[in-house]
């Protein structure tokens, strides 16, 4: 599994898996009518949806693998590597997908809108699983598309297709939504986790050397993608993370100006602030008042 496959169009897609290519940038696929391949990897030029019905194997995302299990959905970017084939012995694959490339989307509401669609930058194991009445739903869309390219392609063609697709993608960013909601137990420590980690951070010296911790610092520490980790965070506290982050370094900051033996510019570098003026704008964005304003009303009013 050195070589890593490069299928930049769905035609070569369809032609390694056997399959008959009805549009040259979008298809539905039937998992139990695909060619078996040995196991290899791939980059992959187009955007993928898939259902897998059945533990049938392993995807790998990179140097990662993902068992599926039933009622699981993976999205994959175009760019992104993946383990594809078929292990010798395992059971033959069961599921649908939908693949399309970026061409079919531009111009269209999808087109200036994938951007919100975050979970296509998720790692595997923060899949989507989904109910029996919501994997309908998301066949239902299949159906509806693959019944589009089985139509003769006239103008309203793209416009259709790049509209069904939208409903999918719709429907799957609802069910992330609830699946949020249910996992809120497990969402509380990653919470718990992510202020351990700030609390960390503002108390060695990477708060020095590296400045402000990043989302994607955060999310690395608690082993998840920076996408999910965002949305995570946004659904549980109604701020981003990087908002979150920058609570928590004006918080110390409030601390921090009681003590007048320090200057604020002082505190603007202790706190990885390289210029104090960043330091003030943020400070009275999230206060009101300029971090000098706030000190004196402090030693004003005890």
């Amino acid at each position: 599994m050195n070589e890593i496959l490069k299928l930049d169009t769905i035609s070569q897609f369809n032609t390694l898996r056997g399959i008959e290519t009805l549009h040259p940038l979008v298809s539905v696929l039937d998992f139990s009518k695909m060619k078996l391949i040995p196991e290899a990897r791939a980059n992959y030029g187009f955007y993928c949806v898939f259902l897998k019905e059945a533990v049938c194997g392993d995807l790998k995302y990179g140097c990662k693998t993902y068992d599926y299990q039933a009622g699981t959905i993976v999205f994959i970017a175009p760019g992104q590597v993946v383990g594809i084939g078929n292990k010798p012995g395992n059971p033959l694959p069961k599921g649908w997908g939908l693949i399309f490339h970026p061409d079919i989307i531009r111009g269209t509401s999808l087109g200036y809108n994938i951007k919100k669609y975050t979970f296509f930058s998720y790692e595997s194991s923060e899949a989507l699983h989904v109910s029996e009445k919501e994997r309908q739903i998301i066949l239902d869309c299949f159906y509806k598309i693959s019944h589009e390219l089985r139509q003769s392609i006239d103008k309203h063609s793209k416009t259709l297709i790049a509209n069904n697709i939208e409903l999918l993608l719709n429907y799957c960013m609802r069910f992330y939504d609830r699946q949020f909601i249910t996992r809120s137990d497990a969402n509380k420590d990653i919470l718990e986790r992510f202020e351990q980690v700030l609390d960390n951070y503002f108390q060695s010296e990477l708060i020095q050397t590296s400045g402000l911790p990043t989302v994607k610092y955060c999310a690395d520490q608690l082993h998840l993608s920076p996408n999910y980790f965002g949305d995570l965070i946004k659904k549980e506290t109604g701020k981003s993370a990087q908002e979150n982050i920058q609570n928590k370094a004006i918080n110390i900051a409030k601390e921090k100006i009681f003590d007048r033996s320090k200057t604020l510019s002082e505190i603007a570098y202790e706190l990885g602030f390289k210029h104090p003026q960043h330091f003030s704008r943020m400070f009275k964005n999230e206060t009101g008042q300029t971090p000098n304003e706030y000190r004196s009303l402090r030693f004003r009013y005890p």
